[in-house]
């Protein structure tokens, strides 16, 4: 069982640094260069974006890799 649940366990980590890695930057001079208005199309979308996606994705990956540490490092398997 423990052998199980840690191999899922590297396979999070796996996906979950994939998705980290595959967001964009949040670079303070983009927003400069796209003229500093905060009231766009993008703006008012951006819960409909690629970029929500991944981070809603990154949220719910952190939390389930937080339980499974959690779960993994009280050794109820033995």
């Amino acid at each position: 069982m423990k052998l199980a649940i840690t191999l899922v366990y590297l396979v999070l980590a796996a996906i979950l640094t994939a998705v980290v890695l595959l967001q964009e930057g949040k670079d303070p001079r983009e927003s400069a260069v796209m003229g500093g208005s905060s009231d766009t199309f993008f703006s008012k979308n951006k819960a409909h974006t690629r970029e929500a996606m991944m981070e809603k994705l990154t949220s719910i990956l952190a939390v389930v890799f937080f339980i499974f540490s959690i779960v993994l490092s009280l050794n109820f398997f033995k």
